[in-house]
């Protein structure tokens, strides 16, 4: 899942605190090649606060995605038409999204999809997938002509609805009814892939031997990508398509992870990996014909992944340094582009993210502004009817130039709010090394060069922070689960590994019943948003 760099990515927290002092770094981009095509890119700002995030955008140009209210304390879905932005509202909770894990989440019919808040509180004190943290159901949602319409779970309390295609078709996941004893608190139901039509909502299949999985992107021949999973955990996943009521998978790139994000009308995919030893993730794409490929990632980049393909084969996504500061790509013909660098310096923003791609070529993601707020942006070729003037002239109407592109790409250190908010999209990588079967190896804190020695026997926590771990299945830093009714705690212990929630019982850490010193709902894992203590850390696996 996107693993969200959302899912998510969108699973955005709130964004009171993301206005940090920044100042783009100041270069001149030299000129663009002769003949090489350059956009154009439009802010699309915000209905009021300071944040807002493209999610999809249809062959019309239109955008749907996310923003928070004025004071931002709450979120909404919205859609960006030719310069006037409507709110979608709620299902009578307080939050919504429009920033899933599939493109499109818009159809050229003005359909969106997205998840909700209702008003009714969660009768498991599940968080599940949403992430605001309000203890709410939410439910998959289809939006047109003003009306938010609630889609079916399987039973369940919750669901996540990702992409739409022409055909009305709705993909996503759904809760069922089964208590699931490898969740992990408070996520207690299983989840499955979901197919909506007609407003029914269609179980997929997962692997054989697979519990759970997720349905992302679907094309209008009704093919559908995403990924299926060993478990509720999530520690294992394989990339998958559906086709005529059959499972394929993919393949990796050598790692434990991989996850389908968008298919094209062509059969295209694209998604992300793990490498072996599931250090890094890589952009892939796959064909029937030549299987998966590594996209690599943007020269001096340590991961990468591609989020939407367009039919002539156009791919975006981002490429992250070891710090996790991210630049929007653009890939075509073995070539990946910085889009910064296809963009005059008259830009209004630093583009970090590149969400989907239409048959036009246009381009929705996310940018930076100078003030370090994250704004959605709408990048369009300077040959497409509509594109601005300005910084379009010289440019030629054509197709991205396939040889190496020797200008300089701008460089921009992301607030360290941004970069966490990308880490939920691709998500959290392997912090701390150990070889399979090892007892000892070496720590190393995400983007950090300073490493320590370590043994999965002597217990020395304090030394980590949340959210390090060592692998494979040695040592998993956690924190306390909490119960949200008693403020006290349970017991457990949970923690992050790679992109999944891993616990188990930690009573010397977490003696059962003692109240909790800093009660607090954080995310630790694509998958799950836990109620924990806080202050007090624990051996989660």
């Amino acid at each position: 899942m996107k693993r969200n760099l959302t899912a998510a990515m969108t699973l955005i927290a709130l964004f009171a605190a993301l206005v940090i002092p920044f100042q783009l770094a100041a270069q001149e981009q030299q000129e663009e090649k002769k003949h090489q095509p350059r956009y154009t890119v439009t802010d699309l700002g915000t209905p009021g606060g300071t944040f807002s995030a493209a999610g999809g955008m249809n062959d019309r140009g239109w955008v749907a995605g996310s923003a928070t209210l004025a004071g931002d304390q709450n979120q909404h879905a919205f859609l960006w038409r030719h310069g006037h932005v409507t709110d979608l509202g709620t299902l009578g909770g307080p939050n919504s999204s429009a920033v899933a894990d599939g493109t499109p989440n818009i159809n050229d019919r003005g359909k969106i999809v997205g998840f909700a808040e209702t008003s009714t509180p969660d009768p498991l004190g599940e968080e599940f997938f949403c992430g605001f943290g309000n203890g709410l159901i939410c439910l998959p949602f289809v939006w047109q002509h003003g009306v938010m319409t609630p889609l079916p779970t399987l039973g369940g309390n919750n669901g996540f609805a990702n992409g739409i295609n022409n055909r009305g078709q709705v993909t996503g996941l759904a809760e069922n009814t089964t208590h699931d004893p490898t969740c992990v608190p408070p996520q207690v139901l299983q989840f499955k892939p979901v197919l909506w039509e007609k407003g029914q909502a269609h179980e997929l299949l997962t692997l054989p031997g697979d519990t759970t999985g997720e349905a992302e992107g679907i094309n209008d021949r009704g093919q559908i990508v995403g990924t299926s999973f060993n478990d509720c955990t999530a520690s294992v996943a394989h990339a998958v398509l559906w086709q005529n009521d059959t499972v394929t998978d993919l393949g990796g790139l050598g790692g434990t992870f991989s996850f389908g994000d968008h298919i094209n009308d062509r059969g295209l995919v694209v998604g992300g990996s793990n490498l072996p030893g599931d250090t890094t993730v890589h952009a892939f794409l796959w064909t029937k014909d030549t299987g998966i490929q590594d996209l690599g990632t943007l020269p001096g980049d340590f991961s990468s992944n591609a989020l939407s393909i367009d039919n002539q084969g156009r791919a975006v996504g981002l490429s992250c340094d070891m710090n996790d500061n991210c630049r929007a790509f653009l890939w075509r013909h073995g070539v990946m582009r910085d889009l910064n660098t296809l963009v005059g310096a008259e830009s209004p923003l630093f583009l970090f993210l590149a969400y989907d791609i239409n048959s036009r070529g246009q381009i929705a993601g996310w940018g930076l502004t100078s003030t370090g707020d994250v704004h959605a942006f709408l990048a369009t070729p300077c040959h497409q009817d509509g594109a601005e003037t300005e910084g379009c002239e010289n440019d030629a109407e054509g197709d991205i130039a396939t040889q190496s592109d020797t200008s300089e790409s701008p460089k921009a250190a992301l607030p360290e709010n941004v970069r966490k908010l990308l880490r939920r999209r691709l998500g959290p990588l392997p912090h701390i090394l150990v070889p399979s079967g090892a007892t000892t190896g070496i720590a190393r804190e995400a983007g950090s060069t300073q490493s320590l020695s370590i043994s999965a026997s002597d217990g020395k926590l304090s030394d980590y922070l949340p959210g390090e771990e060592i692998l494979p299945n040695v040592l998993v830093r956690g924190l306390c689960i909490v119960d949200s009714s008693t403020k006290k705690l349970t017991g457990g212990c949970v923690g992050s590994m790679g992109l999944h929630c891993v616990g188990k019982r930690d009573p010397a850490n977490c003696p059962a019943g003692q109240p909790a010193k800093r009660p607090e709902w954080l995310r630790l894992c694509v998958y799950g948003r836990g109620y924990v203590d806080a202050a007090r850390t624990c051996t989660a696996l």
